[in-house]
């Protein structure tokens, strides 16, 4: 008798195996890339937060920051023109602001000119400098804190 032969174009367990493995690594990979961006995501957002309110501390600098101070951001807003729901969530969020003050500088400490006067002797010439408070603002709230380095002209 002559043999038959089976022409199945099937796939073997092996094939299937490594097939679902495969998949499954490729799965595991864009779960993974997904969760790094979700995180990535949500640190932007908070980092915008701070830098929003940073800049209304920024904005109100001669009312604001170069003492220490508790505060809620709808003051830090009030100038601004904000839409109602934003401007009642931002009124119960309230913002500690610490001022250190880090170094001062006397512009006229560095200004050495003497002027001679009618009789020879030499005088002192009487000038006013300018003085550079450079200081660091921390705002702090219940979810966050950060910083800023300032300087006020004197």
């Amino acid at each position: 008798m002559p043999k038959r032969h089976c022409n199945n174009s099937a796939f073997t367990l092996i094939e299937v195996i490594v097939a679902v493995m495969i998949v499954s690594v490729v799965i595991a990979a864009l779960l993974q890339m997904r969760g790094n961006t979700s995180y990535k995501f949500l640190e932007i957002k908070k980092m915008m937060q701070k830098n929003q309110y940073n800049s209304f501390l920024l904005s109100l600098s001669d009312k604001y920051g170069f003492e220490k101070s508790s505060i809620d951001l709808n003051k830090l807003v009030y100038e601004f023109n904000i839409e109602r729901e934003l401007r009642r969530k931002l009124k119960s969020i309230k913002v500690k602001v610490d001022y250190k003050e880090l170094d001062t500088i006397d512009t006229a400490e560095f200004d050495d000119t003497e002027k001679e006067s009618n009789d020879g002797q030499e005088v002192q010439e009487d000038t006013t400098g300018i003085v550079f408070e450079i200081g660091q603002s921390i705002l702090k709230t219940d979810t966050f804190s950060t910083n800023l380095i300032r300087v006020r002209i004197q």
